[in-house]
């Protein structure tokens, strides 16, 4: 973070980086931070994935994962839990994993109740659902795991916010699951009933890999306008809008001055920030736009790019 004297204005940071891999020209001195805030109703949507064979893939997400599928058409599916589409899927036969490059570290599931998740951890033992971990983060309680193509995937409850909210940074940490307390709010785990995701379930936050997390700052918080809710220089940072512990990590385990996924990699396509209302919207692709970069219309919304050449398209939950 950076700091400037007491009762200053804001700190310079000289800031020139080339990005040829990804046609990124980011050439400015910035201000820390520049920007005002992005809009505290802020909320992550769905994530788009390149997979390798999407029946395959359909497969695991309808039976380990607890998600509906809502829409299949020419290669292409999207699945949600309740009304809410999280996540869609793109088929691209042969396509590998490409985990030591920049894109998704994992996307996350955020259950409505620690007993949606206790639910669903208890269908995973049942069914011998490979885990890659279980953590408890003190902001949340979380089980970790993957995707046949390699594509990271978190289920989570947060704590109540009065526990954490404002001392993310102070709180944040990571230490063992306690399973057994998670599962005794369950009558049973043996014969809990799991139905798939609990209605409710949101795209809690994406966590990503990228080639620098000090250049991550800038832009999440210096462009877009996420608050910097913990940082752990040189490798991590965690963004966060409203006062939420996190929207969008980033770090650099292994993914340290890495470049993009190339062609036929099966990795993240996109994923989805979703704001307020249009002008909100646009006043923060208007941001992008001013940092030196051309914002670009698709389909959903407005796309734009980190610096790790990660695609975000900025979309709104309603149109004024």
């Amino acid at each position: 973070m950076s700091e400037g004297p007491a009762g200053a204005g804001t700190t310079k940071i000289p800031y020139e980086r080339e990005y040829p891999k990804t046609g990124l020209s980011w050439i400015r001195e910035m201000s820390a931070p520049t920007t005002e805030s992005i809009s505290a109703m802020t909320a992550m949507g769905p994530v788009h994935l390149t997979v390798a064979d999407l029946d395959r893939s359909l497969a695991y997400y309808r039976d380990a994962i607890g998600l509906d599928v809502r829409e299949r058409e020419a290669g292409r599916a999207s699945l949600g839990a309740g009304n809410e589409e999280l996540l869609a899927l793109v088929e691209e036969p042969d396509a590998r994993p490409a985990p030591r490059h920049t894109g998704l570290f994992h996307f996350a599931l955020l259950v409505p109740e620690r007993a949606d998740l206790a639910r669903w951890l208890a269908h995973a033992a049942r069914e011998r659902v490979p885990l890659a971990g279980m953590s408890d983060h003190y902001v949340s309680e979380a089980v970790y795991l993957g995707d046949p193509d390699g594509h990271g995937i978190e289920i989570y409850a947060d704590r109540p916010r009065e526990v954490w909210e404002g001392r993310v940074m102070e709180r944040m940490t990571t230490e063992p699951l306690d399973v057994n307390g998670l599962l005794a709010e369950l009558d049973d785990p043996a014969i809990a009933p799991f139905d798939g995701l609990a209605a409710g379930t949101v795209m809690g936050h994406v966590h990503l890999q990228v080639a620098s997390a000090e250049d991550a700052v800038v832009f999440y918080r210096d462009v877009l306008g996420f608050e910097v809710m913990a940082e752990f220089v040189p490798s991590a940072a965690f963004f966060g809008a409203g006062g939420y512990h996190h929207h969008v990590g980033a770090n650099t385990w292994r993914s340290r001055g890495a470049t993009p996924p190339p062609p036929g990699s099966a990795a993240l396509r996109h994923a989805t920030i979703v704001l307020p209302s249009t002008s909100e919207r646009d006043r923060v692709a208007a941001r992008v736009a001013d940092a030196g970069q051309e914002p670009e219309s698709v389909e959903g919304g407005v796309l734009v790019r980190d610096p790790s050449g990660t695609a975000l398209v900025l979309a709104t939950s309603s149109a004024d």
